[in-house]
């Protein structure tokens, strides 16, 4: 950002939001993902169904769902969604989606069923998607992550991602009146 551009950009009233952090990590697992754990299988979901399926997870209404699956149908680059799904009940407990570029891919949608967080599934889904996408040539894997999502960021370090570049909006203060 240039300099002084923050500054005047507070004095007009504008505050910074979504600070988000670019996480990189440069050297691709292997392309055998660990074994998961018992009870867990990988289901590859299309385009609408990997919309719902994460749409429920985040607690999205329809319209979003909806225009989630209709982006992800225009999408020029090739996506796979996936979701570790518990066996016994068929629940999906967590989803994630990749997409690959030449050698590059990106995660985008990693999310983890409320009553399950805390059991490394979001770490087995990634550790499984990332080695599909290095069978599939990827090199160098990409994220996107909250600044404050500390959970999120941590999960993300343990499996060999490091910061590479941070961005934010400015918006105007949502009116209450």
């Amino acid at each position: 950002m240039p300099e002084g551009l923050g500054g005047e950009l507070a004095a007009r009233g504008l505050t910074v939001v979504d600070d988000t952090c670019v996480m990189v990590r440069t050297q691709m697992p292997t392309t055998t993902a660990p074994a998961l754990p018992a009870r867990l299988r990988l289901v590859m979901l299309v385009r609408a169904a990997f919309a719902e399926a994460v749409g429920a997870l985040r607690g999205s209404p329809a319209r979003q769902r909806a225009a989630h699956a209709e982006r992800l149908a225009h999408s020029p680059v090739r996506y796979q969604g996936w979701a570790l799904q518990d066996e016994s009940d068929g629940r999906l407990l967590a989803c994630g989606q990749f997409a690959i570029e030449a050698e590059l891919v990106g995660l985008y949608d990693v999310h983890t069923r409320d009553n399950e967080r805390g059991r490394g599934l979001a770490s087995s889904l990634c550790r499984q998607i990332l080695a599909l996408a290095a069978r599939q040539g990827a090199r160098v894997a990409y994220l996107q992550v909250e600044g404050d999502n500390h959970d999120a960021r941590h999960i993300y370090d343990r499996l060999g991602f490091t910061d590479a570049a941070t961005y934010h909006y400015h918006a105007l203060p949502v009116s209450t009146a």
